[in-house]
């Protein structure tokens, strides 16, 4: 009796999930691709086939796909109203940016993702509107959404964590503005 076939996307598609679970949860150096293999119900083997090694895996899970709302023509004071939505459904548990963030901290290829995706999606978008000194302006702005999610989302900081999604737009939208257009140092 022949074995169960299995379709290549779906498997690597369940691979991919059961490592983005196993990394958030337990970092890269306390998971396993035996683990991963066992999260996702396949062979380690198929694990190894797919993605080549853990390291391989941990950078395919790392990809972080958006696409950063145009911001082109927005009054610096509603910045925030389209901004923080959007990085709201970023930051969802289920998506792939919590665990990446978690692991930045540790881990070089993610912190390397990581920065790619504001070298090459979030900087592009905001330089759009800023006056001047684009680069310290975005930088303070990413530095910024990056502390709330931590403080929020991993850290679990309880004012932060309790916090209603109308009422963090309503503290960020003075701050965003400021950084974004505001006069500089």
């Amino acid at each position: 009796m022949p074995g169960k076939t299995r379709d290549g996307k779906v498997t690597r598609a369940t691979i991919l999930s059961a490592a983005r679970t196993l990394f958030s949860t337990h970092g890269f150096e306390r998971t396993t691709i035996r683990a991963i293999a066992a999260e996702a119900g396949v062979d380690p083997a198929l694990v190894m086939h797919y993605f080549g090694n853990k390291a391989d895996l941990f950078a395919a899970v790392s990809r972080l796909e958006i696409t950063f709302p145009d911001l082109t023509g927005v009054a610096p004071e509603r910045i925030a109203d389209i901004l923080v939505p959007f990085l709201i459904r970023v930051w969802d548990p289920a998506g792939s940016f919590l665990p990446l963030l978690r692991a930045a901290a540790t881990n070089r290829t993610a912190a390397d993702a990581l920065l790619e995706v504001f070298v090459e999606k979030v900087a592009p978008a905001l330089t759009t509107i800023t006056p001047d000194r684009a680069a310290e302006r975005t930088a303070m702005v990413g530095s910024q959404v990056l502390g709330i999610a931590m403080a929020r989302n991993v850290v679990g900081v309880p004012a932060l964590a309790a916090m209603d999604d109308a009422t963090l737009t309503e503290w960020l939208r003075p701050v965003l503005a400021h950084y974004l257009t505001g006069t500089a140092p």
